[in-house]
């Protein structure tokens, strides 16, 4: 495994630090109502999470963000494993997309005004499945 992230993985990388960094330090100053709306709408989809304090949850969820923000951003994190925590978050997210009620039309994958804004993250497992597979291959090419 490389060390050190390839300067033509970092654009892909910042892009995604940005969004996920913003997001933590957003949620970093939530409010009990909003932390409240976020915990059920995870917990719809996630039931194990019910057992969590609403405002531990959202504490714990913007410290996870901030930190793959920061593994992102730091070129010596190893492409494999930002590309990894990156595509688990980013499949949490999906799942939250394909298994919560009313975020995609009937039927089908497309998603309704509601569900838009956690389907355009499928970017994020993009990029993280891009990183690993890379990685495998550079690995299995020497």
């Amino acid at each position: 495994m490389r060390i050190f992230a390839r300067v033509h993985q970092m654009p892909p990388r910042l892009a995604a630090a940005a969004i996920i960094l913003d997001s933590g330090f957003g949620k970093a100053t939530a409010d009990e109502q909003s932390a409240a709306a976020l915990h059920g709408l995870t917990t719809g989809t996630y039931p194990f999470l019910r057992r969590v304090d609403p405002s531990a949850f959202v504490r714990l969820l913007s410290k996870g963000e901030i930190a793959l923000g920061v593994a992102l951003l730091t070129p010596f994190v190893p492409s494999l494993l930002a590309g990894a925590a990156l595509t688990g978050f980013a499949a949490g997210l999906l799942g939250l997309y394909l298994r919560t009620p009313g975020m995609r039309e009937e039927g089908s994958l497309r998603p309704t005004k509601q569900g838009l804004d956690i389907a355009k993250d499928v970017w994020l497992l993009g990029i993280g499945v891009g990183l690993i597979v890379e990685e495998w291959r550079a690995r299995d090419q020497h």
